[in-house]
């Protein structure tokens, strides 16, 4: 299923003019589970130079995630504001949740933020590390690198194997 949408995501932005490519680039970084590393490497094996393929995925992985760590953070706040006044209830987090929290224990938030993409999305990531009350500044810091990081690395990929393939 995944393959699928790759596939007909390679199809879609082939067939547009190069300068809609790009364009096309930015909504697809923010596609959850395609980010920045797929969308740099669909960008690049597409033939898209890395220095316009790998920004334009980083921009809209970049937004998505961003956005969805403020929501998380202000939902945090107004769920958190009023707790002090009331008794805690005894509730088993999540199994995601619960594993989440032990990788921030182990590695703290530049390991999870780093090693997300290999798990879960960022969009899920970044919001669930301000959820379990890591400094949202952190987070957006150690996202964002590791945003950029996995584009840069992807596109460079995607540049290699278009040449090895060409």
């Amino acid at each position: 299923m995944f393959q699928d949408l790759l596939v007909q995501l390679h199809h879609l932005v082939s067939d547009l003019a190069p300068w809609q490519q790009v364009l096309a680039l930015v909504p697809a970084g923010a596609i959850p589970f395609i980010e920045s590393y797929l969308g740099a490497f669909l960008g690049t094996s597409l033939g898209i130079h890395p220095a316009i393929a790998v920004p334009a995925a980083v921009l809209g992985n970049l937004v998505a995630t961003f956005v969805m760590i403020a929501l998380a953070g202000r939902t945090r706040d107004a769920v958190t504001r009023g707790r002090g006044e009331r008794p805690a209830t005894e509730r088993r987090p999540s199994r995601f949740r619960a594993k989440v929290a032990a990788a921030l224990g182990k590695y703290g938030v530049p390991g999870v933020a780093l090693m997300g993409p290999f798990v879960v999305a960022s969009q899920i990531t970044g919001p669930t590390l301000v959820a379990l009350g890591a400094a949202r500044s952190t987070v957006y810091l150690w996202t964002g690198i590791s945003i950029v990081a996995w584009g840069i690395a992807f596109g460079v990929f995607g540049s290699l194997f278009l040449g090895v393939i060409s």
